[in-house]
């Protein structure tokens, strides 16, 4: 199943998928919005690159990180456990804005910086305890095109794929974490820097 999305005249794109509930909006932020942001994001936030341990070693995570949250509730995963700094003027602003869509009072910010093709996440779930069931997470993309992978955890020939464009917003709610995985695979074909930010409510 290929949704790459291209056509800029779309409000929203609903992803057909099974046991899940997924809408793509591709030009949420107009891109002269997306080019400011992802500069003051990439300026000002404090990233940071963790340690991950893979069978038995140590690796550096593929990708540069950041958490920033409305409270002191730490948000773990992949054996990382992060602690939130308070949301700046400029996380405040984006979360305002996407909270109309989702409908939902956001308390966590997870950032992520690949810095080029050769940054990855690899296949997961938001699934983890903090988050509740049937969490809804809404994912911001700022910088370069993306391709994000999904798959059907009962049968691995279910998958789909989007470009997440510079500006664009994925919502994922319902039973989307539960039967479902997603990845940033890399590619040698991206020379450019992405931000992602995933909106997320930790009880």
């Amino acid at each position: 199943m290929n949704l790459f999305a291209s056509e800029k005249d779309k409000e929203s794109i609903l992803l057909p998928l099974l046991d899940g509930d997924v809408i793509y909006y591709p030009n949420f932020f107009s891109s002269e919005e997306a080019s400011v942001y992802f500069k003051m994001l990439k300026d000002k936030v404090e990233w940071q690159q963790d340690d991950i341990k893979l069978f038995g070693k140590t690796y550096k995570q593929p990708r540069l990180t950041a958490l920033y949250g409305s409270n002191e509730k730490p948000y773990s995963y992949s054996g990382i456990t992060m602690f939130p700094k308070p949301f700046t003027s400029i996380l405040k602003d984006i979360k305002q804005k996407i909270e109309k869509i989702s409908e939902v009072q956001f308390t966590t910010a997870l950032l992520n910086l690949y810095r080029d093709g050769n940054d990855s996440n690899g296949w997961h779930s938001d699934n983890e305890k903090e988050l509740g069931q049937n969490p809804v997470i809404v994912s911001i993309s700022f910088g370069a095109d993306r391709v994000f992978q999904l798959r059907y955890k009962h049968d691995k020939k279910g998958r789909a794929n989007i470009l997440l464009e510079n500006g664009s917003l994925l919502l994922m709610k319902g039973r989307t974490q539960e039967n479902w995985q997603h990845q940033i695979p890399k590619s040698k074909k991206i020379t450019e820097p992405r931000i992602n930010i995933t909106f997320r409510y930790i009880k």
